[in-house]
């Protein structure tokens, strides 16, 4: 019987030293699992930073992530992001050619996505915009793929709705 693999979005509270990102990041390679998108920056406590991190697996791939995450020295605390209960948002910076017949189309997608325009130029555009990423790829797939100089994206970060929230 094959194990449904679903999307899994960890947030998790680790000392903010040198070397921290990499024992995560190696505990997912070592042991074969994939990493889609980490995020990790200091909180409000200059001591400790917020990694999101974003991989698919089964139920019993994620348990054992958690399990072994919860051994590493630098790891306060974890959760995993699921369901309803929590914000996801990620940031896209986009750069396309000035194309004069796709301005109404790229004039529309700023619009129906709510993305800012950053930089105009004579040659090309810069948009930016925040959504989950279902939103992101949505507006990319609205673009003519052609048009496409440069993309970059952030990777998610997640917060608990409500009263939820990973406390140390």
């Amino acid at each position: 019987m094959e194990r449904t693999k679903s999307r899994h979005v960890i947030s998790l509270i680790l000392e903010n030293e040198s070397g921290a990102l990499s024992r995560v990041s190696g505990l997912f390679s070592a042991r074969g699992y994939n990493i889609e998108s980490l995020t990790v920056a200091p909180t409000n406590d200059p001591s400790v930073s917020r990694m999101t991190i974003v991989t698919w697996g089964s139920e019993e791939v994620l348990t054992q992530i958690t399990k072994q995450l919860n051994k590493l020295v630098d790891v306060i605390t974890l959760t995993n992001l699921g369901g309803d209960d929590f914000f996801e948002v990620e940031l896209l910076l986009i750069k396309i050619k000035f194309l004069e017949n796709c301005i109404d189309s790229a004039d529309k997608l700023v619009r129906d996505f709510e993305a800012r325009i950053l930089d105009k130029s004579d040659t090309t555009y810069v948009f930016e915009l925040t959504g989950s990423g279902a939103q992101l790829d949505s507006f990319i797939a609205g673009i003519d793929q052609e048009s496409i100089v440069e993309v970059v994206r952030t990777g998610a970060s997640g917060i608990g709705k409500g009263s939820l929230s990973l406390e140390y």
